[in-house]
């Protein structure tokens, strides 16, 4: 995992809990790497996970919630850092439909060893969108987040109904997300 995505973590981390809390966390894991990361680095997932399950249990909040809200501020960090990623994409379900055809395709031309989640896609009309998720990791919940950064940043409305097709290891889910259309009456 790149090195831009654990420093965005332990910078969550600092905002959401404190300062205080982000260095017991970084302390009472034994990281290979002392959490020395650099942005274009890369890591073994192990290290985030190691400091989500401490996290977890400094501030007794569930894993789900963490990733969650850190996926959501991540979005807005990528937006805004990498501008040209998105194109010129109006709303969220045209960003989405691009993940794996574009915005995945210039990733691997910035970090050519980035090993990035698979999504597939189907437009089931022009509110309602079905996506998948497949990763040997299992964090679906920060793909989740992610997408809940999305409709943000978009200001749009969208209901997510989650589905985990792998048996509840998050490594295989169907997100099936549903837009609202403002009433104009």
């Amino acid at each position: 995992m790149k090195g831009m995505i654990f420093r965005a973590f332990i910078d969550h981390v600092e905002d959401a809990y404190g300062l205080n809390v982000a260095d017991a966390m970084i302390e009472s894991c034994n990281l290979p790497t002392d959490a020395a990361y650099t942005t274009v680095g890369t890591y073994d997932v192990a290290e985030l996970v190691q400091m989500l399950g401490k996290l977890t249990e400094l501030t007794n909040t569930r894993i789900p919630t963490v990733l969650n809200q850190f996926g959501e501020k991540l979005f807005f960090n990528l937006a805004n850092s990498h501008r040209g990623l998105l194109g010129e994409v109006n709303d969220s379900f045209s960003l989405i439909s691009k993940i794996d055809n574009h915005i995945h395709v210039e990733v691997r031309k910035l970090y050519p060893d980035a090993d990035l989640p698979d999504f597939t896609f189907e437009s089931v009309g022009p509110d309602q969108l079905t996506l998948t998720y497949q990763s040997k990791r299992g964090l679906a919940d920060l793909a989740e987040g992610l997408l809940r950064g999305c409709f943000a940043y978009f200001k749009e409305s969208v209901e997510i109904i989650r589905e985990d097709i792998s048996g509840g290891d998050s490594k295989h889910v169907k997100f099936t997300l549903e837009r609202s259309r403002p009433n104009h009456g």
